[in-house]
């Protein structure tokens, strides 16, 4: 499943694979040599630290694994070797999926931020996903350059969020938007956008019908 252990193990053992240390590794993808290190994972307050997914395109970029081999390593945490070119595991499931243009529309999601109702589509998942997970599909260009069109969002409502965190936020009035969550207190909640040519928003708290997390991109 997808966890914060089976992740961190999937980057030790693409380290590995690599003839690599975390630290290595992390430096040849120009990170931080400490990024990776096992005291990096969990904060001082004993919250779990999760590796960014700029992080993960950089170490993928650095040593040429694909993001199939990566999330292999993520499904098969028994394995230590990168899938083989063209030898790609089974999709083990499917989740709801739905264009990010539609999401502001009624009836695709409950109270919660579940997915609801019909009109959505499927995709293929290839570990298990929590009861709950789906994704928004990036229509257009107004989160470049962090997301583009076409990129695959996966998204966890219920999950905790804290400051920093990649966020979806449905407001009451029915607006969709992706996000970097920056401050939040009872009665508000700062956005940050991905896009600079978009401006940052402040929202009250009573306008906001749910924050989500983003815990995943599949660019």
């Amino acid at each position: 499943m997808l966890s914060h252990e089976t992740i961190w193990n999937a980057i030790d053992r693409l380290a590995e694979q690599y003839h690599l240390t975390p630290s290595g590794l992390a430096r040849k993808a120009g990170l931080d040599p400490t990024s990776f290190n096992k005291s990096k994972r969990v904060g001082p307050d004993g919250r779990m630290r999760w590796p960014s997914t700029e992080s993960i395109a950089k170490v993928l970029e650095a040593t040429g694994a694909r993001i199939d081999q990566f999330v292999t390593l993520i499904s098969n945490d028994n394995r230590s070797d990168v899938v083989p070119e063209g030898n790609f595991p089974p999709q083990i499931g499917a989740i709801p999926l739905l264009g990010l243009a539609q999401a502001g529309s009624g009836g695709f999601f409950d109270d919660g931020g579940f997915p609801a109702g019909q009109g959505w589509d499927l995709v293929d998942f290839p570990t298990a996903a929590k009861p709950g997970v789906y994704a928004l599909e990036v229509q257009g260009d107004s989160m470049k350059p962090l997301y583009r069109d076409g990129d695959i969002l996966i998204v966890e409502p219920g999950a905790a969020v804290r400051r920093g965190d990649r966020v979806v936020v449905k407001t009451c009035n029915g607006e969709v938007m992706a996000k970097v969550l920056g401050r939040q207190t009872a009665r508000s909640v700062d956005l940050i956008s991905i896009n600079a040519d978009h401006p940052n928003r402040v929202l009250d708290m009573q306008d906001v019908e749910w924050i989500a997390r983003i815990i995943w991109v599949s660019q």
